[in-house]
């Protein structure tokens, strides 16, 4: 008899707008029992679904694990509410933690305050009960907590993400007014893409910039996932993560970026830029995400613009 997968009850959160297209994204990723609300959808499924969307997602910002909601009409009760999470079960007494701190009340008008507060409930409780002392991390926490505020009520969870899911780790220099690479997967999506891609259509980004929306075209045709790139994820670290779960997803979608170089069905991907600085900045960023093959970068102004023969 097989084992019976736990279901736990997950939120990814997106940019306003993209609600309904995370909702297909996450359906076809395994999730289930999906509702949209503002800025975000609710799911179900087990670690490995929450891995799968950290990994393969390209339209949300984060992964959440909601582990509570409760009042917080005052410091008192945020700090109160935060304790009854038993934190040594998700770190290590001497681990690291970052608090992300949103929204604001009567009487939490501060988010950075909020944040303090958070943070000072969960080092007191593992104080207390170990005498360790848990430190502040911004960069590589062992536990990434968030935290948002919304009409006296507290909700916490874990952020299983890491950095915004948004920063692939192929964009190291960006234009003046860079387009965020969920906005451009969107984009590319509402477009109508993925079906024009698997036709073997081509793509012109006349004014492409730092090349994100060709680059976010290429990984899109040839089916690569959007995070195999990043430096990590917020759940690597923490204390339940299933590292054999995720080191086979891993290995699953490397074995598809490397079968994708071994195509020859994708469509033609140009991109053009006025600017010599941005073509090269473009050309580096394809050349890290592994698509320079396939996104062809140019310095072209717009007036010389002509139509693929």
């Amino acid at each position: 008899m097989s084992q019976q997968i736990e279901k736990i009850r997950f939120f990814a959160t997106c940019p306003k707008g993209l609600e309904l297209l995370l909702v297909d994204e996450l359906g076809s990723l395994g999730a289930d029992e999906i509702k949209s609300t503002v800025a975000g959808v609710y799911f179900h499924g087990g670690r490995g679904v929450a891995y799968k969307d950290c990994l393969w997602s390209r339209l949300a910002n984060r992964v959440l694990l909601p582990l509570s909601s409760f009042a917080a009409e005052s410091a008192e009760q945020l700090y109160a509410g935060v304790q009854q999470i038993a934190w040594l079960e998700h770190m290590p007494a001497e681990g690291s933690l970052l608090v992300h701190f949103t929204g604001t009340n009567r009487a939490i008008t501060n988010t950075h305050f909020g944040a303090l507060k958070v943070k000072d409930a969960i080092v007191d409780q593992i104080r207390a009960l170990t005498t360790l002392r848990p430190s502040i991390n911004k960069e590589t926490p062992d536990l990434r907590i968030n935290l948002h505020l919304a009409q006296g009520d507290a909700h916490l969870s874990l952020d299983l993400s890491g950095e915004s899911l948004h920063r692939r780790g192929y964009r190291k220099q960006g234009g003046a007014a860079p387009l965020k690479e969920n906005l451009a997967a969107a984009l590319l999506i509402r477009s109508g893409w993925p079906e024009l891609a698997a036709k073997q259509w081509p793509l012109i980004d006349p004014m492409c910039g730092s090349g994100t929306l060709p680059i976010e075209a290429a990984l899109m045709a040839a089916n690569i996932a959007p995070g195999l790139l990043r430096n990590g994820f917020g759940f690597e670290r923490w204390l339940k993560h299933d590292n054999g779960l995720w080191q086979g997803l891993l290995w699953e979608a490397e074995q598809q970026r490397l079968a994708a170089q071994e195509r020859t069905d994708l469509p033609e991907i140009h991109g053009y830029d006025a600017s010599p600085k941005a073509v090269s900045i473009a050309k580096s960023n394809a050349q890290l995400a592994g698509v320079d093959a396939w996104v062809r970068i140019s310095h072209r102004e717009l007036a010389q613009l002509k139509p693929l023969t």
